[in-house]
């Protein structure tokens, strides 16, 4: 079995629901108390075991790449300055023994058609996929949870999570078969039905774990609207050929594509901070009505 290393992040898209703050400055770049959305992802990644984090961008995202670089000057400055602390904090933005790949997506094509352009550096390999828009904090890395289980099933891995009937119009949703509490073998997908259409609330979220035959399938799977490529359709694809799982991962997501999630991540993450925890926490209280 071979071992997976490598995580796609698609952060191409322009988020265009975080104007103005997102005009000149990647959405993956908001940062959720004190650490970028994109670093968050890029944690949960590496502590899965990632050690070629795959970045497909578009314009205006330099930063992203900019972020996990080297900057020499910052760090001669606080090593000048004798702030170890604060280099250590520079430091640990991107491990030893992991390295990244950019690549541009040059035509904003849907997210199938992003996975598909980490196909020249993924290869023949098992990969995950991490959309930076869903914050996802668990004891264990969800990401890591997911890999587990395609070491035990052998198979691609959707992870799940639960969602009101009323809300699946906004995500894919799985038509699906329970194995256990936790997993279940998926027989069909279809993206964002309507309430009354859908097969179930069990949604898909930004996390999965891919054999490497969705390359094949994304190449052959027919461009929708707009043109754009679907992961959906490129796993619904898949599933001819090999058995699909769907995982309700242990943990919280939020869903820092929304103004409303992203403010709770900020809330609830700088509640367990341990510089500003305590004084955030009165704080918000002298806020109570």
């Amino acid at each position: 079995m071979k071992k997976i290393t490598k995580a796609v992040f698609p952060v191409a898209g322009l988020g265009t629901r975080f104007l103005p703050a997102t005009k000149a400055s990647p959405k993956e770049m908001l940062p959720v108390v004190d650490k970028p959305l994109i670093q968050y992802a890029a944690e949960e990644a590496i502590a899965a075991g990632a050690t070629e984090l795959i970045f497909i961008t578009g314009r205006n995202k330099r930063s992203i790449a900019d972020h996990f670089d080297k900057a020499y000057e910052l760090e001669a400055e606080l090593e000048a300055a004798g702030k170890q602390k604060l280099l250590d904090i520079v430091h640990s933005i991107l491990p030893k023994g992991v390295s990244c790949v950019f690549i541009r997506q040059s035509q904003a094509l849907g997210l199938g058609h992003a996975v598909l352009c980490a196909k020249p550096v993924v290869g023949n390999e098992p990969f995950a996929v991490l959309l930076a828009d869903d914050l996802l904090v668990g004891d264990v890395s969800i990401t890591k949870q997911m890999v587990d289980m395609y070491a035990q099933q052998q198979c691609s891995i959707l992870g799940i999570e639960t969602v009101a009937p009323e809300e699946t119009s906004s995500y894919g949703v799985v038509d699906a078969t329970a194995i256990t509490d936790d997993l279940l073998e998926v027989k069909g997908m279809v993206e964002k039905p309507k309430p009354e259409e859908a097969p179930s609330n069990l949604a898909v979220v930004g996390r999965y774990v891919l054999s490497p035959r969705i390359f094949d399938c994304l190449e052959h799977v027919k461009p929708g609207k707009g043109g754009e490529i679907q992961l959906t359709d490129g796993i619904s694809a898949l599933m001819e050929f090999e058995k699909v799982m769907a995982y309700r991962y242990k943990g919280k997501r939020y869903d820092c594509g929304s103004k409303l999630g992203f403010m709770q991540a900020n809330v609830e993450l700088a509640l367990k901070h341990p510089e500003i925890a305590e004084s955030f926490s009165a704080y918000l209280k002298t806020l109570a009505l």
